[in-house]
């Protein structure tokens, strides 16, 4: 199984960490964000994995040689950003004949039974799954509403008036045909520019797993507080 997870970002929010540190290697609990996810992968037989870099690229690079875990890695550095889209489009190449594949936001920390996602994809025969959860300020969050079948009928970036309480959870199984709703330029958002194109043709797959954006110092406080809590087991 192949998948994109996506890296590249500069972790505003986290500075002064991120000066130094890229955000996919900030620390929880003495590992590298990275790890996590690399935990997730082994445990769902995920074994080819594309990684986009900008910010620090050089000390993801480091890491990966020392850390491979007998994945096949990819990286792919992008002097300008290309934004969650873009990273797609330019590497497409790298899910050409597969019949699916997934995309990850590695600025997340979570602990999702991939198995029962893929179950869910399978058993809708939709194109796409979108991953999603419930939040208490949607607003702040690419919003879904589905209907009582779960597929997607509206998709929309940070609304004011939100139609829903489900967000978007940053991972999406993904069809190859994906490709098919990119807008006819390089530098786009998944978000703004694709997944509302995608409405009708995709499912939500609601979570009950644990999932954390850690993009705030806050946040990252939290995710040490669960990890050390037992929160983020990660297990079949």
């Amino acid at each position: 199984m192949k998948a994109f997870l996506l890296a590249a970002g500069k972790g505003t929010r986290l500075q002064p960490l991120t000066f130094h540190t890229p955000k996919c290697l900030v620390p929880i609990c003495g590992r590298p964000l990275l790890e996590y996810w690399f935990d997730l992968f082994e445990i769902y037989g995920i074994n080819d994995i594309l990684i986009n870099t900008s910010h620090l690229s050089e000390k993801v690079q480091e890491y990966i040689n020392g850390h491979s875990r007998g994945f096949n890695l990819t990286l792919t550095y992008e002097e300008t950003l290309l934004g969650s889209g873009g990273t797609i489009k330019k590497n497409q190449d790298f899910v050409a004949g597969e019949d699916s594949f997934y995309i990850f936001y590695a600025d997340n920390l979570t602990n999702i039974r991939l198995n029962n996602m893929m179950r869910f994809h399978k058993k809708n025969n939709h194109d796409f799954t979108l991953a999603v959860f419930r939040v208490l300020n949607p607003r702040e969050c690419g919003v879904v509403e589905m209907d009582e079948h779960s597929t997607i009928v509206s998709f929309i970036e940070k609304p004011e008036k939100p139609a829903s309480d489900l967000a978007f959870a940053g991972i999406i199984l993904s069809s190859s045909n994906l490709v098919d709703y990119f807008p006819d330029r390089d530098i786009f958002d998944l978000g703004h520019d694709v997944l509302p194109r995608i409405v009708g043709h995709a499912s939500g797959y609601v979570i009950e797993d644990y999932l954390l954006d850690i993009g705030t110092p806050e946040k990252l406080y939290q995710a040490e507080n669960d990890v050390k809590n037992g929160k983020i087991n990660i297990c079949r």
